[in-house]
């Protein structure tokens, strides 16, 4: 849409847009470039994914590393280290860390709807519903050996894995 430029009357033809065009702004030099936007996103995102990239690679890290160090110990150990933290320590940390998923949809649309005061009330009910969540998976890590024998498992590697997965049980209560 444009308007006249002068007061209507007279035979002006020059026209002014009412909505000034961000391309032409930025032609002009009055707007900042594509690559600086670019950059100033990319800072904000780095400041808020970082701290996370870091737990999360630092978890992982923990996990590897132990499992190159009982490596040097011996075969069956190394099976039973393998065993535990990758079905039992998947399955329960899927199983925490999508519950607690909920919590920042949660989390997000109190904020949104402005009931700040819901934000704390969630936290602390997630940490009850966590809790009584990984108590119930606390009997897979008690009774581990026999249930890896049950599934068809090797019975010496089920026992060192029975033993290495009550070390697990303080890990998984950490998800909580």
């Amino acid at each position: 849409m444009e308007r006249p430029a002068g007061g209507g009357s007279g035979g002006d033809d020059k026209t002014v847009p009412l909505l000034a065009n961000k391309q032409d702004e930025e032609e002009e030099g009055g707007g900042s470039s594509l690559g600086r936007r670019v950059a100033e996103e990319n800072k904000k995102l780095w400041v808020v994914a970082a701290p996370s990239i870091c737990a999360r690679f630092s978890t992982f890290g923990v996990t590897v590393i132990s499992q190159a160090f009982v490596g040097h110990i011996s075969p069956t150990d190394l099976a039973a280290y393998a065993l535990v933290s990758t079905l039992l320590m998947r399955f329960s940390t899927g199983i925490l860390l999508g519950m607690a998923s909920a919590l920042e949809t949660l989390c997000g649309q109190s904020y949104g709807a402005k009931q700040y005061h819901m934000l704390g009330i969630y936290l602390q009910r997630s940490w009850i519903v966590l809790f009584g969540c990984a108590v119930v998976l606390l009997p897979i890590y008690l009774f581990t050996t026999p249930l890896l024998i049950a599934l068809g498992q090797d019975p010496e590697i089920s026992a060192v894995a029975g033993i290495i997965s009550r070390w697990y049980i303080p890990i998984m209560f950490s998800y909580v």
